[in-house]
């Protein structure tokens, strides 16, 4: 790979990145610290993502343009379909922009597609005009193509209007199997859904594997922070240090 094309992937992985910290160990320092580490002279990234209860604070120092991500149903995609719907509720009430909700994918795994469904359109209906829904299908556990096809196809169809591969808390993240099929099924679709890779993509390299397999499928123009996130905090420290020689050590969740 060129010096320039490593570049370009790096300034459009950071312009796509929801920094990310979700360790629930952060103290107010450390959200504040995330925020600063949000914008550089090499640009902002797209969101930062952090539990629901640190949302107020970093509202208060994040740049303008740089949206607020937060998780609910997290990390064990729980069958409590009123639970959930609850947390997305409060979560958009705080001032949540996006919502990452996970899929009840075990129910899944165990047969019972339906939860799924009810979830995500229950949730999706609480988010209203205020916040945008991604949905966690974590496609490391489900593992196999059919399955992993079945839940995006589930998602898409219920509302979501992003589709995500995982919660960065299980041994296998995303990958770029499971990345060709989710992006297959947004576009089978014909629907106007974006695709996040979270957990597992560090450098530069990785991130450009991902961003040629989205324009391969969907078509280069696709690939934007509109359709397109990576959930990351170490990713961020090899992509300044392509763009401007600097090193940010990101703590955090993936």
């Amino acid at each position: 790979m060129s010096l320039a094309t490593l570049k370009n992937a790096a300034q459009l992985a950071l312009n796509c990145m929801d920094l990310t910290s979700l360790t629930g160990a952060e103290s107010d320092k450390d959200i504040i610290r995330l925020c600063q580490q949000a914008s550089s002279e090499a640009g902002n990234v797209a969101a930062i993502c952090i539990f629901p209860q640190h949302i107020p604070l970093a509202r208060q120092h994040l740049a303008a343009g740089v949206r607020i991500a937060t998780v609910t149903n997290f990390p064990h995609g729980s069958e409590d379909i009123a639970r959930a719907v609850e947390q997305t509720r409060a979560a958009v009430a705080l001032g949540a922009d996006e919502v990452d909700v996970v899929f009840p994918y075990t129910a899944l795994m165990a047969g019972n597609p339906d939860v799924g469904h009810t979830l995500i359109q229950q949730c999706k209906q609480v988010c209203g005009p205020k916040a945008q829904l991604k949905v966690i299908i974590e496609s490391g556990v489900l593992a196999t193509p059919k399955l992993i096809e079945q839940a995006s196809c589930i998602a898409i169809n219920a509302g979501a209007d992003f589709i995500k591969t995982s919660t960065g808390k299980v041994s296998v993240n995303a990958t770029l199997d499971a990345a060709q099929v989710m992006l297959n099924a947004i576009k089978s679709s014909g629907k106007n859904v974006g695709f996040k890779a979270a957990g597992g993509v560090r450098t530069v390299t990785d991130a450009q594997a991902y961003l040629t397999l989205a324009g391969q499928i969907m078509g280069p123009e696709w690939v934007n922070k509109q359709h397109f996130r990576f959930g990351a905090s170490g990713l961020l420290s090899d992509v300044l240090s392509t763009l401007t020689g600097f090193v940010c050590e990101a703590k955090g969740g993936y």
